[in-house]
């Protein structure tokens, strides 16, 4: 189940990142609607990396030992 919210996460990332070109060539850069989709992929990208550190600190990603 983690595994999957953090793959559907990537691909949310990915379409906004998508997005925002798609924003950016259409708008000729003068729309706020590239902005809008490049923050939503940051704040996408830092939920991603703050489930990773949660996932890590539970158990639910189990780490290597030596």
């Amino acid at each position: 189940m983690f595994k999957l919210i953090v793959i559907l996460l990537l691909f949310a990332v990915v379409g906004s990142l998508f997005s925002g070109l798609f924003f950016l060539y259409r708008d000729r850069g003068a729309g706020v609607r590239t902005a809008q989709a490049l923050t939503l992929r940051i704040g996408l990208s830092i939920l991603i990396f703050a489930l990773l550190m949660i996932g890590f600190r539970l158990g639910w990603i189990p780490g290597y030992s030596q």
